[in-house]
């Protein structure tokens, strides 16, 4: 997917407004100018914003529940913005973005107040085993940790209702495969629309 398609997808596939956008192009410059201080993505990835991280989080919306302002959106080791603040710019969910790492928790509360989405986005500044257990409607995770130890941490947050959105790239069926029987049944994998070689492991419960 280049960028021209990655940008015509979004606009087809949510009906971006001009305000929405103009924020996803803010968050693109801040992390373009952050991206000089610290390592937030691999400079390979740079040039494809678009491609290989905006759309590569919007993707997820594809498998979760109806956007909803009542609904908490848990987003685990969200580094230098996904998918949680993609997630926060397109959709009215109430994002909580847990970032354990300061300079990028710093980073990720810039850009909430940049982009003025602070009324539903928040950055927690901690490690998840710190956190007090809320109930979640969404839990996803783009790289926090292995999936078995993804699961043993933030399980005290779903409930039976709860969507796991976890993009796993290459590993997706492996990471499956190496999970109990019962924990596998809760899963199911799809394909990136970014990396035809990619997996997303989507749950419930």
């Amino acid at each position: 997917m280049t960028e021209e398609e990655a940008q015509a997808w979004l606009r087809a596939e949510y009906d971006v407004s001009r305000e929405t956008w103009q924020k996803l192009e803010s968050f693109n410059a801040l992390l373009r100018d952050e991206m000089q201080h610290q390592n937030l993505i691999s400079k390979a990835s740079a040039d494809s914003l678009w491609s290989r991280h905006i759309v590569d989080s919007a993707q997820l919306l594809r498998y979760a529940p109806a956007p909803d302002a009542g609904k908490i959106w848990l987003d685990l080791g969200t580094g230098a913005g996904f998918p949680g603040i993609v997630i926060a710019i397109l959709t009215p969910f109430r994002v909580c973005m847990v970032e354990s790492r300061k300079r990028r928790a710093e980073f990720l509360n810039k850009v909430v107040k940049e982009t003025s989405i602070g009324d539903h986005a928040t950055v927690v500044a901690d490690r998840l085993e710190n956190m007090e257990s809320f109930p979640a409607d969404v839990i996803s995770a783009r790289a926090f940790a292995p999936l078995d130890r993804l699961i043993a941490l933030s399980h005290r947050f779903s409930t039976e209702n709860t969507v796991w959105l976890l993009p796993k790239g290459k590993n997706a069926v492996r990471e499956l495969k190496g999970l109990s029987p019962k924990r596998q049944k809760m899963f199911h994998v799809e394909h990136s629309l970014t990396d035809p070689n990619a997996g997303i492991l989507v749950g419930k419960g």
